[in-house]
């Protein structure tokens, strides 16, 4: 049902704006379909969906109130931007009784959508009842991991080490036994666990009875959407890359970049005398920041931004930033909560420096310092860096070595998975996440 959710809400976003357009057409005697209110109905379509997307609906919404207030606003801000639109053409691009008749036979379609991925979520969660075999780190990490947002629900129903899922004779099968006990769908195995033959003996017996097995890398690859920090090193060079390994996408990639830094251009030339007004009320100094980062090849460029902390003294040394640094002014901190800061990356973007979804870029000196200390760091730059990522979507706001190192391991999943879907997807997350939460 979970599933179903998502196409259901687009169905019937589809059919209210189509139903209630052919409905005025034929109340007022032309032919829909050859007129140019056609176009301009799927353009409306694609604008609800982004905005039920962009707004959470149908999987974020907890109660049947959440999903109704935030159908009413997502629906009403596509109406108005169109509204708007229609406005400053001067042209009913769209009949009102499609604009704002659409919001009103959505609420009940979302709400349903809603309650159906609701319903999912709970089924989700008990599905999956996972055994693990592996030492005291592993299993810690697992759980708390398990605990965060995973990218598939599940339980850590129960842990054995390596030692205690060894099977000491015929009939000793600790590993079946606490499986069956717990009811567990999913068994894990850490190295050590993959390294003893009585264990993986014990593994193969319950995947004939349908448990899945997994190895500890290929279910944080499928469940939690990283690569296990035990397990960098090791597989840091076992995976196609898709810039690197398949050249259609490269290029598909480089051309949706280029058009839609081209989009954002247009956007950043209204923004800036609203920017520039801003900084000269309450945060003076240079309108842009620049700063050094390293690229794809290890080459280093300089990235723009808007300004959004205190101008530093020529010989001050650049650090971490935190979430609520103080350096950071109050226009700034509006600057980033709005994520506007980052508009002016359109113009690195057009340049080649960053792509839309890539690895964040980091600075020359933190680079040095991370590989010295990091397993295969620098495979991160094998691809373009990115304006957003799998890691700004998964991970809170990072500001040192440890949360580099963390952040890391989703950077190897998207390495690993780079594609089209997954930077759609990555796409998609990034907008919720400026639509629903303060900046970083």
């Amino acid at each position: 049902m979970r599933r179903l959710a998502r196409p259901l809400l687009l169905a019937g976003i589809a059919l209210a704006v189509l139903g209630l357009s052919k409905a005025h057409a034929e109340a007022h005697g032309y032919d829909y379909t050859s007129s140019f209110r056609f176009a301009w109905s799927l353009a409306y379509i694609g604008l609800l969906g982004a905005a039920c997307y962009g707004a959470g609906l149908p999987e974020l919404p907890r109660s049947r109130r959440s999903a109704a207030l935030t159908a009413a606003a997502s629906t009403g801000a596509a109406a108005l931007a169109i509204s708007v639109l229609q406005l400053v053409v001067g042209s009913a691009l769209l009949p009102r009784f499609v604009v704002f008749g659409t919001p009103v036979l959505l609420l009940p379609i979302a709400v349903l959508c809603s309650s159906l991925a609701r319903e999912g979520r709970v089924r989700d969660g008990q599905r999956d009842r996972v055994v693990a075999v592996a030492g005291p780190e592993e299993s810690a990490n697992l759980s708390r991991e398990l605990e965060g947002q995973p990218e598939r629900p599940a339980v850590l129903a129960w842990v054995l080490s390596p030692e205690d899922a060894v099977s000491e004779g015929p009939g000793d099968r600790p590993l079946v036994d606490v499986v069956r006990a717990t009811g567990a769908t999913a068994v894990v195995l850490d190295r050590a666990g993959l390294a003893d033959q009585s264990i993986v003996a014990q593994a193969a017996e319950l995947h004939e009875s349908g448990v899945r097995i997994r190895t500890l890398s290929l279910f944080y690859d499928q469940w939690l959407g990283k690569l296990p920090v035990s397990e960098l090193e090791r597989i840091g060079l076992l995976f196609d890359i898709g810039e690197l390994h398949r050249a259609r996408y490269g290029r598909i990639k480089r051309i949706v970049d280029t058009l839609g830094a081209a989009a954002g251009t247009v956007v950043l030339g209204v923004i800036v005398p609203l920017v520039w007004v801003g900084n000269k009320v309450g945060n003076r100094g240079p309108l842009l920041y620049r700063q050094t980062r390293v690229g794809k090849g290890g080459r280093e460029f300089e990235i723009l931004k808007f300004r959004t902390m205190r101008v530093a003294p020529d010989d001050a040394v650049s650090s971490w930033t935190s979430e609520d640094d103080p350096r950071i002014t109050p226009f700034g901190a509006w600057l980033r909560r709005s994520h506007l800061d980052e508009l002016p990356q359109v113009v690195n973007i057009l340049r080649g420096d960053l792509s839309v979804v890539g690895p964040r870029p980091e600075q020359p000196r933190y680079v040095e310092e991370l590989e010295a200390k990091i397993p295969f760091y620098r495979l991160r730059h094998l691809v373009r860096p990115g304006l957003t990522g799998w890691a700004q979507v998964k991970y809170p706001y990072g500001a040192s070595e440890g949360d580099a190192f963390e952040k890391l391991q989703y950077e190897f999943y998207y390495l690993r998975h780079q594609g089209l879907s997954l930077d759609l997807r990555i796409t998609g997350r990034t907008l919720r996440s400026v639509l629903g939460r303060g900046g970083r």
